[in-house]
């Protein structure tokens, strides 16, 4: 079975499929290019007024209708100045806040999948990531997808590190802070942006954005982007990309109280991955710094396991949203979010098993859902009452393939369950209000999620490997709930000086499965010896909590602001490594604790005309 062979004839038709996709978006940006007044229904965040002679990159951020800043949000000028790691890295954007620590196995942003994250000590892959409140996730691995935007399409980025608001669409969980992309909505006026980006190992990026303005007589605005970036690998052989990015977003007032906004993104990318070091290669760095898979195949099985074209991967992204707003009174607002996504992933890595093979994770995931929230104002208080709703379809399962001297053989599947669709239930209330110098919010959020069950297969003998049915591999369906309060003040003590203070509980549903599957798999006698099943070892995950405390001042001067922010976190069903002398062996359980504290400090310092020094 030529597996190469298949792979580049699907990547250069899914490659034409792009280009005809591409094509209309930017046609129907383009055909449309008169200017006019339109509508801007944008919500404004309202800040003390102070005058400067910098560009601030990072300012304090709250969601619309409350009344304390709980969040950081990097402007459009913060993203630009760290570079090319931030045209396509929501990561790389958040590079430069204090307590969230990045680490890229490249520098240009395009390494999907391959990073390292962590919001203050938690890793990313347990937090939250929206755009404009609809969350961004996935399995296998759990979490946000960063790499799916450009962010010359994004006019800036939110960041709650400790307390989540209610109406941030968490999806998988908040633990480790929730991130919200703001989008760069259709513009009044006609305009096109076109960057070119060249650098080291062949790196090359051209980005064309163009808007369309308001068009007379509909104030219909529409905007489309392109994008192309392809690089060599810094070491070792293969490329990261080409990755194509797409984004059409059209913005329709109907009048002067309603009007609505309706945005797509396609993200297609293709990779060679790098390869990891193991703990003796890091014991000497200086003979292993240019370390990664082998550059041509060798004949045996046990080395070509690690051959550079066994070790890639194939990412298709399509996301689609409307955002519809309606003031019903002058009190009284409804806004609704449904949306869709999914995703399409093959990736081929070398593993040890049997002496060597390639393996193939396969993810087909599809998710649609609805935030729906009413608000009502009043003069002393703002009341949010919202519901998430979502259904999500994961099928994520592996192939086995044998190394054979005209390319790869399949052997059957290393894991195969056929499941249900589970769904996601959560309301949620925020009441937000202000008193004099005091400002105060509180809410509440329930987390609801119905998962489905899971029926087990297992590939047969050769040489068909057909699938036959394995009730040891079941799983139950299973529901998982949790309670999510936040509470915040804070009181402008004078004009420049705010003290603030906050509480929030986060959590992250169950997570590591296909780990756990494949060292039951791979000790299924020994397990059934002992009456269990995959059940069995299931039966103790459970939700990760946490509780996070912040206490912080933010001083607003003429020529610098200042934000310090101490906090305090406990952290308890973590997932971690039990070992089980019933057979003799180590595997995930959540049964952990954790505690976390420190400080977080911002700065930007205004010393003159065009020139800001950041410290964090």
């Amino acid at each position: 079975m030529k597996q190469q062979d298949e792979m580049s004839v699907r990547n250069k038709q899914r490659r034409k499929e792009y280009s005809k996709k591409i094509l209309f978006s930017l046609t129907a940006a383009a055909l449309v290019t008169q200017s006019g007044p339109a509508d801007a229904m944008e919500e404004k965040k309202e800040m003390p007024e102070v005058v400067v002679s910098g560009e601030k990159l990072i300012t304090p951020t709250r969601q619309a209708r409350e009344t304390v800043y709980t969040g950081s949000e990097i402007t459009g000028k913060g993203m630009e100045i760290q570079g090319v790691k931030a045209n396509t890295s929501v990561y790389g954007t958040l590079d430069m806040l204090p307590g969230v620590n990045v680490e890229s196995a490249d520098s240009n942003g395009l390494a999907a999948e391959m990073s390292s994250v962590r919001v203050r000590g938690v890793r990313s892959s347990l937090g939250a990531m929206t755009v404009e409140g609809v969350p961004n996730y996935g399995g296998n691995p759990i979490g946000p997808r960063d790499y799916l935007y450009d962010l010359e399409n994004m006019e800036s980025v939110s960041v709650y590190k400790g307390a989540v608001p209610g109406d941030i669409g968490t999806g998988v969980g908040s633990r480790g802070g929730a991130v919200e992309l703001h989008p760069d909505w259709p513009h009044e006026d006609f305009g096109f942006d076109l960057k070119q980006s060249v650098g080291s190992n062949a790196y090359t990026r051209t980005f064309l954005r163009l808007d369309s303005g308001a068009v007379p007589g509909t104030e219909t605005a529409f905007s489309g982007s392109f994008s192309y970036a392809e690089a060599d690998k810094w070491r070792g052989t293969g490329t990261l990309g080409p990755r194509f990015n797409a984004n059409l977003a059209v913005h329709q007032p109907f009048n002067e109280t309603a009007s609505i906004k309706l945005w797509y993104n396609h993200n297609d990318l293709d990779q060679n991955l790098y390869r990891s070091l193991s703990r003796e290669d890091i014991q000497d760095l200086r003979a292993n710094y240019e370390k990664d898979f082998n550059s041509s195949l060798t004949g045996a099985p046990a080395q070509d396991i690690f051959y550079y074209d066994y070790n890639r991967g194939t990412y298709q992204n399509d996301d689609l949203m409307a955002a519809l707003a309606a003031d019903l009174t002058d009190t009284l607002s409804l806004t609704l979010k449904p949306y869709a996504s999914k995703e399409d992933v093959e990736i081929l890595q070398g593993v040890t098993k049997g002496g060597g093979m390639i393996q193939k994770r396969i993810r087909d995931i599809e998710r649609n859902g609805l935030i729906a929230e009413t608000v009502l104002e009043t003069g002393s208080v703002n009341t949010s009452l919202g519901y998430h709703f979502e259904a999500v379809d994961m099928n994520i399962y592996s192939q086995n393939y044998a190394l054979a001297d005209n390319g790869l053989a399949y052997r059957g599947y290393g894991r195969m369950a056929s499941s249900g669709t589970s769904y996601i239930n959560s309301p949620y209330l925020k009441l937000a209000g202000s008193h004099g110098i005091f400002n105060w919010q509180a809410g509440l959020k329930y987390f609801h999620f119905q998962e489905s069950d899971s029926r087990g297969y297992m590939s047969g003998p050769g040489p068909s490997y057909a699938l036959e049915r394995t009730p040891d591999l079941d799983r139950a369906s299973t529901e998982y709930d949790t309670l999510l309060p936040t509470v915040a003040a804070s009181s402008q003590l004078t004009d420049e000086l705010e003290l603030r203070a906050g509480y929030g509980k986060s959590f992250i549903r169950p997570y590591k499965y296909m780990p756990l599957v494949s060292l039951y798999s791979s000790n299924r006698s020994t397990f059934l010896a002992q009456g269990m099943n995959l059940q069995t070892l299931f039966d103790g995950y459970d939700i990760e909590e946490s509780h996070a405390v912040d206490l912080g001042l933010r001083y607003t001067g003429a020529w610098f602001d200042l934000s310090p922010t101490l906090f305090y976190s406990t952290h308890s069903n973590l997932v971690c490594t039990v070992y089980d002398p019933r057979v003799d062996l180590n595997y995930d359980q959540f049964v952990g604790e954790a505690t976390g504290y420190g400080l977080d400090l911002e700065m930007n310092a205004y010393l003159a005309d065009g020139l800001t020094l950041f410290i964090n």
